[in-house]
């Protein structure tokens, strides 16, 4: 069995190779070293703007589509409110079939290779993101959200943002880990475009796909931030994404409220998750082709759109209404309900889109719900039930993404109301803090899942376990990460290139293995100097033994920055090379096959 390790490169091998020789492309190449901070800085910047021009033009494109289907721009709720009842019906049907259509059969065109999602191109991979399969994804998503889809349109902003970024590095053959930061800069912009969230946009990828705050990828990501925000103002202006009315603590005691509303973010939190991985579940084992699914899923909505049309779309009006007028706790826990059931549908059909947006809106009902609650408890010691709307945003987004700062000032920024901060900061740490006991992963699980993999080793007990390398080893001779010492320093630039792997394996004329060479320690050989000398910089490695389980081999190369490893028979002789990221692509499907 050979492991899933096949790029799909942003343009064409030779493209990539055309454009990196360019005489402008060289000269950069020449100037500054591809991991020095000024040019990762100024291309941080560029990618700002690309990705903040790409979140704009997909609105521009949604707008447009919206207007073709309704005749005017208004939104989709009031859209859904001023259609027939068939009509309710027959638009997310329609919508959801057209979308699947679309993600069906093209993949007759588009071939499933490389990274298509980018939190897994940063997390683990080359930093390469599929053009073709990005712009596939972008247009099908186009078509559910433009006919009521209960998701978000942040999705596909983010993945174009840092398909954008990946392109420019690819461009510049910029080594992996330089590429990864340049496409998590990419989706930086996306998320600070989307939102107007210049700092939660940064630390959206620092504390959720990096999983700390380093500041050597914080520069970079600030930069990039700073840049979409602008290019955005220039666009949109600048306001608050949700006018929050004021905010007053009526009482001291208020706090321990806010702290109520965090454990129950928290506690119910989960069981979201769990609905929308059952209805994935549920959808994917229906004997259907893709499309029908999508369709299944747009007529769902459409279903409970004849009772609650507020379930249409990613649910920022409804957000605002529930701010800034007064709602019955009836009306409220219906269109709770009812808008988990289409959000489930939605995202469970496999439609393409964001649940982060649908995530503020369950928060926003839930936590004034739970406000109309406190007052009829305590009239005089609670506040408004907006306030507890706004705060049940950051709590329950806190509780579904396990990244309570990025929470807290992803509120903050989208109400720009500073008497926010302090009840926020009590409820996204307590709802994080109560999830986290709860359920183990967040909603961005599955996508990080070979970030994650390492700590699910130790449990496995599935087919996998039982593999041996020798089974898994790619041929010497039909490998693109094997080189040959003789190889010139043109050559190998020229492999690095089309590749995108972090490493190559040398042999000997005579088939020995050599060593393994560097990406990085490569490039910067180039960049100083006597790139035709590099065979000083191989080092030497030893060959993982070809018997050895595979649990074990992942437990022995788990910290090994290198995409591909060499594998070698009882009697020393050299079997051929495995995929680290293959190796773990298979954990990966053992596991949710489980």
């Amino acid at each position: 069995m050979r492991p899933n390790f096949d790029h799909d490169s942003l343009l064409s091998v030779s493209a990539v190779s055309a454009w990196a020789k360019l005489p402008v492309v060289v000269w950069v190449r020449r100037q500054f070293a591809p991991n020095t901070l000024q040019i990762t800085l100024l291309l941080a910047g560029i990618v700002g703007l690309l990705g903040a021009l790409a979140t704009v033009a997909f609105r521009e494109a949604l707008s447009g589509l919206q207007f073709l289907l309704a005749g005017h721009h208004s939104g989709m709720v009031e859209l859904a409110q001023n259609l027939n009842w068939w009509q309710r019906l027959l638009l997310p049907t329609a919508g959801g079939l057209f979308a699947g259509l679309i993600l069906q059969y093209a993949t007759l065109w588009v071939p499933k290779k490389g990274s298509d999602d980018y939190m897994e191109a940063i997390a683990i991979g080359t930093g390469v993101l599929s053009l073709r399969q990005t712009l596939v994804k972008s247009t099908s998503s186009l078509f559910s959200v433009a006919s009521g889809a209960s998701i978000g349109r942040e999705g596909p902003m983010v993945q174009l943002a840092a398909m954008f970024a990946s392109l420019v590095g690819r461009v510049l053959a910029f080594p992996p880990e330089r590429l990864r930061l340049l496409v998590a800069c990419g989706a930086t912009a996306g998320i600070t475009s989307a939102y107007n969230a210049p700092i939660a946009g940064a630390l959206f990828i620092s504390e959720i796909v990096y999983g700390s705050i380093s500041t050597a990828t914080l520069g970079p990501l600030v930069v990039a931030s700073v840049i979409a925000n602008i290019v955005i103002r220039q666009f949109l202006g600048y306001e608050a994404v949700y006018q929050m009315p004021r905010f007053d603590f009526v009482s001291g005691w208020e706090v321990f409220f806010y702290v109520g509303l965090g454990i129950l973010a928290g506690v119910l939190a989960p069981l979201f998750l769990r609905l929308l991985d059952t209805a994935k579940e549920r959808f994917g084992a229906l004997p259907l082709p893709l499309f029908v699914r999508l369709g299944l899923g747009g007529l769902i909505v459409g279903v409970l759109s004849l009772q609650v049309p507020q379930v249409w779309g990613n649910g920022y009006s409804v957000v605002n209404s529930i701010l800034h007028t007064h709602w019955a706790w009836q009306a409220l826990a219906m269109v709770l309900v009812f808008k988990v059931l289409a959000t489930a549908s939605s995202a469970g059909s496999g439609a393409v889109g964001g649940v982060f947006t649908p995530t503020l809106f369950v928060g926003a009902a839930l936590g004034s719900l739970y406000g109309l609650a406190m007052n009829a408890l305590a009239p005089a010691t609670a506040s408004v039930a907006s306030s507890y709307a706004v705060v049940g945003m950051g709590a329950f987004l806190a509780a579904t993404t396990y990244a309570p700062l990025m929470s807290i000032l992803m509120i903050f920024e989208m109400t720009l109301s500073y008497q926010v901060v302090l009840p926020l900061m009590l409820a996204c740490v307590t709802a994080y803090l109560t999830a986290q006991t709860l359920r183990e992963d967040s909603v961005y699980a599955k996508s990080l899942r070979r970030n994650q993999v390492a700590g699910r080793w130790l449990s496995m007990t599935g087919e996998a376990s039982q593999m041996r390398l020798s089974s898994l080893v790619v041929d010497i001779k039909a490998s693109d990460a094997v080189i040959s010492a003789a190889s010139s320093a043109e050559s190998i630039g020229e492999r690095f290139v089309d590749t995108g792997y972090r490493n190559l394996v040398v042999r000997a004329d005579d088939g020995r293995l050599v060593g393994t060479l560097d990406a990085a320690s490569w490039w910067r050989r180039q960049a100083t100097g006597k790139p035709e000398q590099w065979t000083e910089i191989v080092s030497a490695c030893k060959p993982l033994d070809g018997e050895m389980a595979l649990v074990s081999a992942l437990r022995s190369v788990a910290k090994m920055h290198a995409d591909w490893i060499p594998v070698a028979a009882a009697d020393g002789r050299w079997l051929g090379v495995v995929s680290l990221p293959g190796l773990i692509e298979i954990v990966t499907e053992e596991r949710e096959g489980e």
